[in-house]
């Protein structure tokens, strides 16, 4: 190759991998669904970790009175020399009320809180350090019991979903 024709972009995707798996990755899960549908045994065996080892059971009593609460577990997990620091957003309570038509709503804002603050670190002069708690990733657990698709999943479909399945909440759903 004739060294006038050579700018050095081609070694771009080689530059940007090692500095990544220098730098190490971060990535944000969210788990929601009922109580006791496996969500954290998922968890764990995924990463092969225990994240919720300290975790509390509630009694029925506790539940009944319990809303949507918003959980952070951090784990540093290094493989082969990349470091991956994974965060995992529980949450408890998420469908477990008798009334579950409004739980979607702290999740939905969680999620906008992550992403408006990630826009307003990268829109700051100091770019450098900026933490990436944006949720990457949420896994939805329906119970196999129970009513199937009801009202605390019904936000969250997409749009143009049929009649009955969550059309009529176009626009209040997670983004």
């Amino acid at each position: 190759m004739d060294d006038k024709e050579y700018v050095g972009f081609a070694t771009l995707p080689n530059q940007v991998h090692r500095k990544s798996v220098k730098k190490g990755f971060d990535f944000t899960l969210m788990v929601a669904g009922e109580s006791g549908l496996g969500k954290s045994t998922l968890v764990n065996s995924l990463f092969l970790t225990d994240l919720y080892r300290d975790r509390k059971l509630l009694s029925a009593e506790e539940r009944i009175m319990q809303t949507v609460e918003i959980t952070k577990h951090a784990v540093d997990i290094e493989e082969k020399g990349v470091r991956l620091r994974l965060t995992i957003v529980d949450t408890p309570g998420f469908g477990d009320a008798v009334n579950n038509t409004e739980c979607w709503k702290p999740v939905a804002e969680y999620i906008d809180q992550q992403f408006e603050q990630y826009f307003r670190d990268e829109s700051g002069l100091n770019r450098k350090n900026i933490q990436d708690n944006r949720v990457h990733c949420c896994l939805y657990f329906i119970s196999p019991f129970g009513h199937g698709y009801g009202p605390s999943l019904r936000p969250l479909a997409p749009p143009g979903a049929a009649k009955g399945t969550g059309q009529e909440h176009q626009g209040q759903g997670c983004h």
